[in-house]
Formats: structure tokens, C-alpha cells, sequence
């Protein structure tokens, strides 16, 4: 097995969680060694060396959205991508404590970690971002949620437990007709789940680039 065809069939992620920084990086450790292949959790009968994405929202990197269905065999409505020029969908938040954005100083562009709780997403996995905008008198910030790589080659500010307000981004592709009013069933690009998440659509713009969206009243599941 050669390491383009290894890449090339790799989700492309960058996520980390097989101990590698890159896909890169971990393809040419399984061209050397295909049985490392299992520890790439978003590949699917990886223990007979079958590389076969489970990631349909990206699959190979590409976008493709084959059977509009998450890594748990679930249904979405739509993906959604990132603005153009900027690393990962925006998400706005709001700290358990809304003082940490002051206490921390937090400022556009500094890297950030948390974790959504409780009702407004449960995610088991901590999120790593890019301030965007930071409301320190209320302590709402926007970032860019992006992979665990910047955290761990930069300095980075923890804000613990948040709870996730919104996402906004770019659908290029859907089911069907969206409408403001009406609550989805949505997959955020390179979720590192890849589970699909809820939400209700406020506020809908039709540009160049695609249909500008934000949703509210998250959850998953």
C-alpha cells in the first residue's frame, strides 16, 4: 500500500486522534505498516485494511454527500460549510462562566478550548477554535471552530464549559428548500464525529458562495 493511495482514501481530518498531527504524517506510518490502519477512527472495516471512509459529509476531503447519512447511520438535512478565508464554521458561545472571557482576556484571533454541556450540544469531545469576536462585558464569544492541531503546536486560552448558542456558515447542498422558522437536522464541515446536530433556522441570505445560515437552539442526536 503506497502512501498517495493511502492519503488520498484518508478522511483528511487532520484530527489527531490516531496520534499523528496529519493525515499525512499517518499515511506514510501505515504505508510502511498497513495494520496501524485501525487506529484512524473515522474508517470503516479498517482491521481487514479496507480503507473506506466514514465520514460522508467529507469523504476523501470532498464534500460528497452520498447517502445524507451521519456515522450512525442517521439522516441530515444539510451540511454545513465555512465562510470563505476562514478556518471552520463560526459557533457562538457562551462560557459556564461568562467572566473567563474577561478574566482570560480573550481577543480576536487567540486560540481557544472548551467543551459544549448540557442541553445545548452534550459533545464528548472538546472543541478547539479561533476567536472571531469577543464580547468580554457579557462574555459571548464567536469563533471559528477548527481541529486539535493549533492547540497543540500554540499557545492556547481554556474556557471550560460553555454552552453552545449558534452556528452560522454556508450551505451549498441540501435535501430540500430550507426555510427560516423550521428546524434541521444539519452536519457542521469535518465534525470530528461525524454525528448530525439540530437546529432552527433564523436568518437565511443568499450570496455568491452559497445560502448564509444561522441556527439556533443546538443540539445532537
Amino acid at each position: 500500500m503506497d502512501k498517495a493511495s493511502v492519503l488520498k482514501s484518508l478522511p483528511g481530518l487532520d484530527c489527531g486522534l490516531c496520534g499523528e498531527k496529519t493525515c499525512a504524517a499517518f499515511a506514510e506510518i501505515v504505508s510502511a505498516r498497513p495494520e496501524e490502519l485501525r487506529k484512524c477512527v473515522h474508517l470503516k472495516d479498517a482491521e481487514s485494511g479496507t480503507v473506506q471512509p466514514v465520514c460522508r459529509a467529507c469523504a476523501g476531503g470532498q464534500g460528497r454527500r452520498e447517502q445524507w447519512k451521519d456515522s450512525l447511520d442517521r439522516e441530515f438535512d444539510f451540511v454545513l460549510d465555512t465562510f470563505a478565508n476562514e478556518p471552520g464554521p463560526r459557533e457562538t458561545i457562551l462560557p459556564y462562566n461568562p467572566l473567563m472571557a474577561r478574566e482570560l482576556d480573550v481577543q480576536k484571533g487567540d486560540i481557544l478550548i472548551g467543551r459544549p454541556m448540557g442541553m445545548s450540544c452534550g459533545c464528548p469531545i472538546t472543541h478547539c477554535g479561533v476567536a472571531m469576536n469577543v464580547d468580554q462585558r457579557n462574555g459571548v464569544i464567536v469563533w471559528c471552530v477548527t481541529g486539535p492541531l493549533g492547540p497543540r503546536t500554540k499557545s492556547y486560552k481554556d474556557v471550560g464549559y460553555y454552552v453552545a448558542e449558534a452556528y452560522e456558515g454556508l450551505v451549498r447542498e441540501a435535501r430540500s428548500e430550507l426555510k427560516i422558522g423550521m428546524r434541521y437536522w444539519f452536519m457542521p464541515h469535518r465534525c470530528m464525529l461525524q454525528w448530525r446536530h439540530s437546529g432552527l433556522v433564523n436568518f437565511l441570505n443568499r450570496g455568491r458562495e452559497g445560502l448564509q445560515v444561522r441556527v439556533e437552539g443546538l443540539y445532537i442526536g
